[in-house]
């Protein structure tokens, strides 16, 4: 988020709302601000951001006090070898974050706002000084996101609203852990240390889908490599297979909205392409649950749920170069140095010439399907317009 909000899935419904990753717009404090609007945000996330870190408690402190439950302590006792395997085996910063704990009062630490046009799939983007341009914008408080989306929709936009479990200040904060990330399983609090990390390891103005699309990859193969080092069997390769291909009927029906919006139509034939376009999404998603999706309802709520395309948005951010890292890695022999040197060069080369050499990498998108036809988690959601 800018608060960033991914995470995300981020995004999204790929992952459960506490896995979804932001990077804090705090981060442009430093900038000269004229709007009162812009001078009421930057002061509700820099209060947010300060109120956090006054409620900081070493996590070592916490392992010693009778007060925290056993399976508290369990939880924040492996997230500190996790986070020191992030360093000594992924390669990531090695600093005081995630050596911290923070108890919320609330389930999620911040809820993302994300815009679209009524017929457009790139999404309405906030630019910041240090953190670049986003297409998010991230609030302490439901009721604040609430405000911002209805003032994107009296502009005629469309919006959707996420809950994340966690945000990066980019290394400006030791960021702490938080009680929003920790999940029922340890993979998630684990993943979203290794994503966060890699938020600071690397981030490139300007571009949220190659720093969510690495962070997710750097989050899903960390996870892997830190399972294995415990004995533990693999992450449900099953499962990750569904989460791939429920992407990418999403990213799909993104595409398909995009070339109906491309088209010189009326407006109202164009709404009616959309909604028809949607309501065939929906009639595949369902196909695909009767059959081998039996049993799997961590989708139904993202798909049942009004589609904007505001709410398609983070599917683009959160997944789309995930292939290509991957790719990368197998080709520096899956070792961490040579993939962090490789990826920090495609993060200097011009925008132009990064996509193209990361089209290179995974032409076809993990997975994707040809079409929306039948046989080719949940995230805090709200929709609207």
């Amino acid at each position: 988020m800018a608060p960033l909000p991914a995470a995300a899935r981020a995004a999204l419904p790929t992952r459960r709302p506490r896995r979804a990753a932001c990077v804090l717009g705090l981060l442009a404090l430093g900038g000269l601000l004229s709007a009162c609007q812009s001078l009421g945000y930057y002061a509700h996330v820099g209060s947010g951001q300060l109120r956090l870190m006054g409620e900081r408690r070493p996590i070592a402190e916490l392992l010693a006090d009778p007060a925290i439950p056993a399976s508290r302590r369990r939880a924040l006792s492996e997230l500190l070898e996790a986070r020191e395997f992030a360093s000594a085996r992924l390669g990531l910063p090695r600093n005081g974050s995630y050596t911290e704990y923070v108890a919320l009062d609330r389930p999620y630490v911040t809820w993302n706002v994300f815009a679209a046009p009524e017929f457009s799939v790139e999404p309405v983007t906030h630019c910041f000084p240090v953190a670049g341009c986003v297409a998010y914008r991230g609030y302490f408080t439901l009721d604040k996101a609430r405000q911002e989306a209805r003032r994107l929709q009296a502009l005629g936009h469309q919006t959707w609203i996420g809950g994340t479990s966690a945000y990066s200040t980019l290394g400006w904060f030791d960021d702490p852990v938080l009680s929003s990330m920790m999940g029922v399983e340890q993979d998630d609090p684990v993943g979203v240390v290794f994503h966060e990390l890699e938020h600071q390891q690397l981030y490139v103005r300007d571009d949220t889908a190659f720093n969510e699309s690495i962070a997710s990859f750097v989050e899903r193969e960390g996870v892997r490599e830190w399972r294995a080092s415990r004995g533990l069997p693999a992450p449900d390769g099953d499962r990750e297979a569904r989460e791939r291909a429920f992407v990418a009927m999403a990213l799909a029906l993104r595409e398909r909205l995009a070339g109906i919006y491309a088209r010189d139509l009326p407006v109202e034939a164009m709404r009616a392409q959309r909604e028809r376009a949607i309501a065939g999404f929906r009639d595949a998603y369902a196909a695909r649950r009767r059959t081998d999706w039996a049993g799997d309802a961590r989708f139904d709520r993202w798909v049942e749920a009004p589609i904007t395309n505001a709410k398609l948005v983070p599917m683009g951010l959160y997944d789309t170069w995930v292939p290509a890292f991957a790719a990368v890695f197998d080709a520096c022999g899956r070792q961490w140095d040579c993939f962090h040197a490789r990826t920090a060069a495609l993060a200097g080369e011009p925008a132009a010439v990064r996509q193209t050499r990361l089209d290179a990498l995974a032409p076809r998108r993990e997975g994707a399907p040809a079409s929306l036809e039948p046989d080719d988690g949940p995230v805090a959601d709200e929709s609207s317009r």
